[in-house]
């Protein structure tokens, strides 16, 4: 159900029933992630969210392994980061966006990253946001992650994307359009 070809926005018992399982079970594996955080507060979330489910389930079908990284103490949501070691299988050798896919002339890989974000209900990390899922492990070290880009850098036709090498985090950049086997997207959702 990734991508263009979503159907229903709703899971099935077994799926979600499924998905709590495993979303739960890395949350307590991974504590150090949301230090103070109580699981029971975010199931609640989700259950008055079954919306916001569905977005996860994407995300965890394309191997995003979501997991809650962040709590926002206004709103009371939760923040849910793709935390797969490298950069989700299921989204690699993606353009930036529709308009880059649309100005390809030839080899057009399946989808953009955008786009693809969009139809899964979820958005591309920002830098701020990668900066911080690397603050809570070692991610991207041999693939890399197109991050959400300022609209000044994609009108002149580039796009940015960030990975960890040598101990630190880098920002990239390459023409929109481009698109590699190792490169794909982080998403967030905020529920």
């Amino acid at each position: 159900m990734t991508g263009k070809n979503k159907l229903s926005r709703k899971l099935t018992p077994e799926r979600h029933k499924q998905l709590i399982q495993i979303l739960s079970a890395r949350f307590e594996k991974n504590m150090p992630r949301h230090k103070g955080m109580l699981w029971v507060n975010v199931m609640a979330r989700l259950e008055a969210n079954p919306d916001k489910l569905w977005s996860l389930s994407e995300m965890e079908a394309t191997g995003g392994e979501p997991d809650v990284i962040g709590f926002d103490k206004k709103t009371g949501e939760y923040s849910f980061f793709d935390c797969s070691s490298e950069t989700p299988k299921e989204r690699r050798s993606l353009c930036y966006d529709g308009a880059a896919l649309d100005a390809r002339k030839e080899h057009k890989p399946a989808d953009s990253a955008v786009d693809m974000a969009i139809a899964m209900g979820v958005e591309l990390l920002t830098e701020q946001q990668y900066r911080l899922l690397q603050e809570h492990g070692e991610f991207d070290l041999k693939t890399s992650s197109w991050i959400k880009t300022p609209e000044k850098i994609r009108k002149l036709g580039g796009a940015l994307f960030c990975d960890r090498r040598y101990d630190t985090v880098f920002v990239y950049h390459n023409g929109a359009q481009s698109y590699y086997a190792v490169r794909g997207f982080r998403s967030c959702l905020s529920v």
